[in-house]
């Protein structure tokens, strides 16, 4: 990894007041002296260091990307650099979604800072408010809005090609996150990596059996493939409930320091993978959660709808107006609703089976891989956070392998309680 920007020093609770002072924009929205703010370290991701900094008139979020994997540690390098990408991300994303992107308000490439908007309680990150039991009924109205809008906007769809390609220039300098994905999820799993881990001695058969598994390793090489090669819009790159805050009435997405332009389906599957993780979990988890439970399949089929929707509604506004993307071109389409209507059903089955398949590639990973998902790994008796585990990872493998076979949500959600009744034997 490239050594970090002359000038750069890591921050603690201790030296951030000092920094801050001199970022007139930021101390005039904490108000007071700097001895009067509150820093509190709140961080608890694999990658980077987060803090809140409250003031007199107001709070912010300090974020600083140090030159290396936080839960590894130094031995596993990654260039600070990707805060410059995950600053410019967040600000194409809010300017295209501005109702569910927090503002950023300082980016200093020196030191690899963000400061941006803060979410004030009672937001909670999406993950955490899960686990809990909770519902939250706006959250496929507007996870489906934050989708379509960041991903048809920065497709060629809505761009001509000149504009595309320089978008597609401006991320591929985050190189090193892009291949730390191919690591962690499109490759280690499958293999006997040094910082996998699961669930032992319980999981070991199935373990090795995935490491075995030739459709797997078959289907899972196909979507790495696309996954390097298909730039078809900006995504976010790491969308899973951990990477969005909320409230019953607000949806924040945040944290895209692993954006590019890659597969539309990465960003989608990402988000069901996680929405199936949970719902897989909830059987380990005190209490009844069969509502809960429905709700999230619920959730799923609206997303998937509610996305098309809005996604189809960008893209007929755009072929009806007078400059549509170069993928959709006037001389084909103009006028033309029934090639119009062809091309779009081809595109969107095209899509869903691209996010099942990254789904399933999400789901297996936070079973096997190195990094899990609290949704499971807080269910402390071992026998029954495995069962969980093991359901979840045959869905998952389901979705990986099987992708092309399902048609609609309402089928891959009948998969998902079909194996959770079946126990995933």
């Amino acid at each position: 990894a490239p050594s970090p920007a002359a000038g750069f020093h890591a921050l603690d609770e201790q030296r951030i007041a000092g920094y801050l002072r001199s970022q007139a924009e930021v101390a005039r929205r904490l108000g007071g002296r700097p001895e009067e703010w509150d820093i509190k370290e709140v961080g608890d991701g694999n990658i980077n260091f987060v803090y809140i900094v409250r003031g007199p008139a107001g709070a912010l979020v300090l974020k600083q990307a140090l030159p290396y994997v936080r839960c590894v540690g130094e031995s596993w390098p990654l260039s600070s650099e990707r805060a410059r990408f995950e600053a410019l991300a967040l600000m194409k994303e809010a300017e295209l979604c501005p109702a569910h992107v927090p503002e950023v308000v300082l980016y200093d490439e020196r030191m690899a800072v963000i400061v941006m908007q803060f979410l004030a309680p009672p937001h909670i990150i999406l993950r955490k408010g899960l686990i809990q039991g909770a519902q939250y009924p706006l959250l496929a109205d507007h996870m489906s809005h934050f989708l379509a809008s960041t991903l048809f906007h920065t497709s060629l769809l809505h761009l001509d090609s000149t504009a595309y390609r320089a978008n597609v220039a401006q991320y591929t300098g985050n190189n090193p996150m892009c291949r730390l994905t191919e690591q962690v999820i499109f490759t280690d799993p499958y293999g006997d990596a040094p910082l996998n881990r699961w669930t032992s001695p319980q999981l070991d058969a199935d373990v090795a059996a995935l490491r075995a598994d030739a459709e797997a390793k078959a289907a899972i090489s196909m979507l790495k493939l696309k996954f390097c090669e298909h730039a078809e819009a900006l995504i976010h790159g790491d969308l899973h409930t951990g990477s969005v805050m909320v409230t019953d009435t607000t949806t924040w997405v945040i944290d895209p320091e692993f954006c590019f332009y890659g597969p539309m389906g990465f960003d989608i599957g990402a988000f069901l993978a996680n929405m199936f993780l949970c719902y897989f979990s909830t059987d380990g988890h005190p209490g009844s959660r069969s509502a809960q439970r429905a709700w999230i399949l619920e959730a799923c089929i609206d997303l998937w709808q509610q996305f098309c929707a809005k996604f189809l509604a960008h893209w007929d506004d755009g072929a009806a107006s007078e400059a549509p993307g170069d993928a959709c071109p006037k001389l084909l389409f103009g006028g033309d609703e029934e090639s119009l209507q062809a091309y779009q059903a081809r595109f969107m089955a095209g899509l869903l089976t691209d996010s099942l398949g990254f789904a399933g590639a999400k789901m297996v990973r936070r079973v096997v891989g190195i990094a899990h998902v609290e949704d499971l790994d807080s269910i402390e008796d071992a026998d029954a956070r495995a069962a969980c585990e093991r359901r979840a990872l045959k869905f998952g493998r389901s979705l990986l392998v099987h992708a092309a076979r399902f048609s609609n949500m309402e089928e891959v959600v009948a998969a998902a309680e079909a194996m959770r009744a079946e126990g995933g034997a």
